[in-house]
């Protein structure tokens, strides 16, 4: 089935095209959503109407967009997570943990900006990328360590960290 794209639907097409799909993901998920409509000429019309507000908009919004992608390029979050001893996280890490990550360090982004391959499933350092428009993007760096033990067991890990004589940051990245 035909239909006229009415918003950007990832790895589908952008607003105003014509794309071909399967009439099930068509009538029940994309013209219900009203992400779609069939293309006669009154909707061509009024899609090419909506795709010229859009793209007036985003124009509008990009500076607000280049500002944000260059506060968050190169930034560093960490993220705990149990593991086994080979570094297989025990459960995976996907764009929400990243989204709380980033905001535990007053970054907000939607979780849908997060653009990862796959759920990260193992103790790692990773490059993320978070996409704001089509051409204006960020880059971070999520370290994935390992829960302490004493921290599962209730002891204060700070104790241990004072007799050692490191930092408590650079404990946790170990």
């Amino acid at each position: 089935m035909k239909v006229l794209l009415r918003r950007n639907v990832s790895k589908l097409g952008k607003i105003g095209e014509l794309v071909e799909v399967k009439d099930g993901y068509a009538r029940n998920y994309l013209l219900p959503h009203r992400l779609a409509v069939e293309p006669t000429k009154g909707n061509l019309k009024a899609v090419e109407s909506e795709k010229a507000a859009y793209l007036a908009e985003m124009a509008a919004r990009k500076s607000e967009f280049e500002a944000r992608a260059a506060q968050l390029q190169g930034k560093e979050v960490t993220i705990s997570a149990r593991a086994n001893e080979e570094g297989s996280l025990y459960g995976s890490i996907g764009p929400a943990q990243i989204v709380a990550a980033l905001a535990g360090e007053k970054m907000f982004v939607d979780e849908e900006s997060i653009e990862l391959d796959a759920p990260i499933r193992r103790l790692d350092k990773y490059e993320v990328k978070i996409v704001f428009s089509e051409d204006v993007f960020a880059t971070v760096v999520v370290w994935v360590v390992p829960i302490r033990e004493a921290i599962l067991e209730g002891e204060a890990p700070a104790a241990e960290v004072k007799a050692e004589g490191e930092e408590p940051k650079e404990a946790a990245e170990e």
